[in-house]
Parts: structure tokens; C-alpha cells; sequence
């Protein structure tokens, strides 16, 4: 059993010991403050957020998918990374997937005690049929989770990679995944309540995951995102904005160009900037693993 008394997310935080004796003003300055750590401590582990970064990409290059595991806040975390992945980067939905212990009713109310399981972890990877070009993220602010270091455990077994990403550095240093990235943002305001400054850091390095993960798969042109699915009017007017910028025309010329591309922002780009038809542009971006950039680089060397 966990020696839960040591973990540095259950130890006192001495600038809040009296947080409910003081004015709001002065209880929001000291959470601010607090906050202020969760930078400093992402940025210390950069470094080995790089190393998870190309272990993710590497793993999508090769058609593995991305699973992020995780309970209570860290679970729900994940599953919040993984749902904005289709509408940002145009990506399947079963690419990223989130996991949570107790399964989808814990997003949306707590399911006490789900966490405790080792084997329901193992459980629910097998269940996604997990292979070893697969890559398992577990969240645990933690570290000591049964669910997520069993299902580690497991993804392990099954020589798929491993990334854990925790708050507490003694537990993540006996755990043998991969890479393991420890975010030491200290005691919480709230005793215990790893929904704050653990749930911020958590949140920024999953976005550095993700983000980090797309970009190197070819999902951006520049900081653009040209895999979005524009399936509302807003998107549907980015994509518009985006393919004028990059193609230097006119609003009215960038819709009819996507019309003839069928909608798809990236076959509209190639057409536009390899100035060649649909058929070949599809052909390029096939070619080059939906990476448009290095389509177009293709046909403007070879002229």
C-alpha cells in the first residue's frame, strides 16, 4: 500500500494554512501565487517533455494510436485532450482516446473507489485492443494510482510505449515506463486537491503532448491549422482565411478553389501552391503522408 502521508500532493501547503480567515482578495493572491509555480516546474522538465513529444509521434508515424489513462481530474484531463483532437487536427476519433477508471459516468460525476483498481486499468486497454505500436500516457497527480500503473503495467507487457505523467517524484522514480515526466509543482492551497495546481500542469503538458505530437505529424502549416474539420461556420470561415493567407487570394477566389476541393483545406493549399489539379494534388498529399508542406516543396523543386 502507498505510504499516501509522504507524497508531496498530500503535504500541507504552509502559505494557505489560514486561507479561510482572510479576505477573498487576499485568498486569491495567495492561489495566484501558487499558480505561478506550475511554469517553472513544466519548464524544468522540457527536456524530458521532448523525449514523450517524439515517443507519441513516432508511434502515430507508425499507425499506433495515442491513449491517455488517468482518474478523477487526471482522467477527465485526458479525455478533454483527446476529444479536441478530431475538430483541431481533422484526426479519427479513435487516434486519441481517454480513458477514465469507472468508465464514462466518472466524467461527468465521481465514481469513488474505481480508482483502486489495478486490473480495471489492464482491463480497459485490452478492451481497446491495445497493440505494441500503441503508446499509453498515464496521468497520475499522484503517481501511486493502481489504475493507471496497472494499466502502464499492462501496455508494458504488451511492448507498447509508456509515458507517465505525475506531480510526485518518489512514486514516478520506482515506476519503470519510458519516459517519465514529473511536474513538482508542490503542496496544493487545498490540502490534497490536485485539481488545482497539478490539474493546471497536467493540462499544459497534455497540450504540449498533443500539440506537440500533431505538429510533427504535418497537421499545421506554419502555426496553421490545416486539418481542421470545418464543419461549423466559424471553421468554415477560418478555412476560407486560411487558404486566401497562404494562397494570396482573394476570400471569393479561396471559396471557390475549396469548393473544387471538395472542402478539404489541405488539397485546396497544394492546388493552390503546386498550381496543379485536384487529382494530383490528392496524389502529392497521399505521397507525402498528408504533410503539405513537403508536397508543395516537391513540386516547386523539381521546377
Amino acid at each position: 500500500m502507498a505510504n499516501w502521508a509522504a507524497l508531496l500532493t498530500e503535504q500541507k501547503n504552509p502559505a494557505s494554512t489560514y486561507i479561510d480567515e482572510i479576505s477573498t482578495r487576499e485568498m486569491l493572491a495567495i492561489m495566484n501565487a501558487e499558480d505561478a509555480r506550475v511554469a517553472p516546474a513544466i519548464k524544468q522538465q522540457l527536456p524530458v517533455i521532448a523525449k514523450a513529444v517524439d515517443l507519441i509521434s513516432t508511434a502515430l508515424s507508425n499507425d499506433g494510436r495515442l491513449f491517455y489513462l488517468g482518474a478523477g481530474t487526471s482522467g477527465r484531463l485526458g479525455i478533454l485532450d483527446a476529444s479536441e483532437c478530431p475538430p483541431t487536427f481533422g484526426t479519427e476519433p479513435a487516434l486519441v482516446q481517454g480513458l477514465i477508471a469507472g468508465g464514462p459516468d466518472a466524467v461527468f460525476q465521481s465514481v469513488e473507489g474505481a480508482e483502486d483498481s489495478s486490473e480495471t486499468g489492464a482491463q480497459d486497454l485490452c478492451e481497446s485492443n491495445l497493440s505494441s505500436e500503441d503508446v499509453v500516457v498515464g496521468i497520475a497527480a499522484s503517481g501511486v494510482t493502481p489504475y493507471v500503473l496497472g494499466g502502464l503495467q499492462y501496455a508494458r507487457e504488451q511492448s507498447s510505449s509508456t509515458i507517465l505523467l505525475t506531480c510526485s517524484p518518489s512514486p514516478a522514480r520506482e515506476f519503470a515506463a519510458d519516459v517519465a515526466v514529473i511536474l513538482e509543482v508542490g503542496p496544493e492551497v487545498i490540502t490534497g486537491s490536485t485539481r488545482l495546481k497539478a490539474g493546471t500542469a497536467t493540462k499544459l503538458v497534455l497540450n504540449m503532448f498533443s500539440t506537440g505530437a500533431m505538429v510533427k505529424q504535418g497537421k499545421t502549416f506554419g502555426n496553421l491549422m490545416v486539418d481542421l474539420q470545418p464543419r461549423n461556420d466559424k471553421l468554415r470561415d477560418r478555412s476560407v482565411r486560411i487558404l486566401a493567407d497562404l494562397g494570396q487570394l482573394s476570400p471569393h477566389q479561396a471559396c471557390q478553389l475549396l469548393s473544387q476541393a471538395g472542402g478539404n483545406l489541405k488539397l485546396a493549399l497544394i492546388m493552390a501552391l503546386a498550381q496543379v489539379e485536384r487529382k494530383e494534388a490528392h496524389a502529392l498529399l497521399k505521397k507525402h503522408r498528408g504533410r503539405v508542406k513537403s508536397a508543395v516543396y516537391s513540386q516547386t523543386a523539381d521546377r
